[in-house]
């Protein structure tokens, strides 16, 4: 291990709790609560709750982002698209954090980043807005040097790099080749003053991969820890990818 290494600082843990609600929601009931999710990964030693509230709210609803924003002590990132509506639901809110993230109804989940490049007049005025409210802005993005520049140029101030395509690789050569284009896009976003983060897909294996990535200072993981938590409790789900963390 080089000395840069061992004095790196701790990467900061995200722990998006939406498979709570949605468990919840697949029967209309008030159980699970995410929000004991939240602070259930909060006393574990979760550095930062995710949330995601979708345009069709198949989980995560505005009761609990409402809740959320009045109780963790721990900074909340929210997950949502560039629409007026959720725009609204940020400036009223408050969370520390907005992740834009495209989205699509038909999905499972979200499938790759967003295209900034595409998008650079819509999205420039809302970062705008969101900054000055105090948000930090983040966009969620495919690891590739355009979608940095443009995430840069709209008013982000970090970029989080989609995983995906690495951690679902379905053959180690692959795995190899996408890990390349991650590293190449955080030196990238590195050197132009953006904060670097990661997320989507990240397991209790790959994690190291992911972590050894130059210059990234955050992860935000949700499905393979809730998907632990079933098992071993979530505080022992979330203490146990610290310590894969670490």
């Amino acid at each position: 291990m080089s000395p840069s290494q061992t004095s790196r600082r701790r990467i900061r843990l995200g722990v998006n709790v939406d498979h709570i609600a949605t468990i919840r929601q697949a029967r209309g009931t008030q159980y699970p609560d995410p929000l004991f999710g939240a602070a259930l990964a909060e006393l574990a030693g979760a550095d930062q709750n995710t949330i995601h509230l979708r345009e069709d709210r198949r989980h995560i609803q505005e009761r609990d982002l409402r809740l959320m924003r009045d109780t963790v002590q721990v900074p909340l990132n929210l997950e949502m698209a560039a629409t007026d509506e959720m725009v609204g639901f940020a400036l009223q809110y408050r969370p520390d954090t907005v992740t834009l993230v495209p989205e699509k109804r038909e999905e499972q989940t979200t499938e790759g980043g967003l295209d900034v490049v595409s998008q650079l007049e819509a999205l420039a005025p809302v970062c705008v807005s969101l900054r000055e409210a105090g948000i930090v802005v983040s966009t969620f993005i495919d690891p590739e040097a355009d979608q940095v520049r443009a995430s840069q140029a709209v008013g982000a101030t970090v970029v989080e790099l989609h995983t995906g395509d690495f951690c679902d690789a379905p053959t180690q050569a692959i795995a190899q080749g996408q890990l390349a284009r991650l590293h190449s896009a955080a030196i990238s976003a590195h050197e132009i003053g953006l904060v670097v983060a990661a997320g989507h897909g990240i397991d209790y294996q790959n994690v190291r991969d992911v972590i050894a990535l130059p210059h990234v200072e955050e992860l935000n993981i949700g499905h393979s820890i809730i998907a632990r938590a079933l098992f071993v409790g979530l505080e022992r789900a979330v203490a146990e990818m610290l310590e894969r963390m670490a």
